[in-house]
């Protein structure tokens, strides 16, 4: 979970290739209208991300399921969306992705090819509400190695690739 540009879905990738798990891309799960409004630099509301997390929980639930564990990407921003991901069936944990502001502006103004526009970073920084101590989850500081970053989140989860 975090803002965007954060490196969620590059760490998310590395840490279920390291662990054997099931990858689910959040941003791939978007309704259309949604990926329109970002990319038109319109903040998404709640009742944007409504069907969102359901579709993201759902398949949670249907991993858990068939047996299988996911690293799952997603803003997760307020406690309220968090909320929806927890009635997945299964343990659901967070790592909460933190990286200073000034360095989120850069990397998004530098990468290529993706719907979210720098110009929404500052809305999506008033809207995050990090883990609050009873949230089952860990934050981590999201570094320029991704590689480094995903260690520090399987140490700091104490996770093993058990399936």
């Amino acid at each position: 979970m975090g803002v965007s540009g954060t490196g969620k879905s590059t760490v998310g990738r590395l840490l279920a290739d390291e662990l054997g798990w099931s990858f689910l891309e959040g941003d791939d799960v978007h309704p259309a209208a949604n990926v329109a409004k970002m990319r038109a630099g319109i903040p998404l509301t709640d009742d944007d991300r409504a069907p969102w997390l359901a579709a993201i929980r759902d398949e949670l639930s249907a991993n858990a399921d068939d047996g299988r564990s996911t690293v799952a990407t997603c803003s997760a921003l307020r406690r309220a969306y968090r909320d929806v991901l927890r009635e997945a069936r299964g343990r659901v944990r967070f790592v909460h992705l933190e990286v200073a502001p000034d360095e989120l502006a850069r990397r998004m103004t530098q990468r290529e090819g993706h719907f979210m526009p720098a110009s929404l970073l500052a809305s999506q920084l008033a809207t995050l509400e990090p883990l609050d101590a009873d949230e089952d989850g860990v934050t981590v500081p999201a570094g320029h190695d991704a590689a480094a970053t995903a260690a520090a989140a399987r140490a700091a989860l104490d996770v093993s690739g058990r399936g």
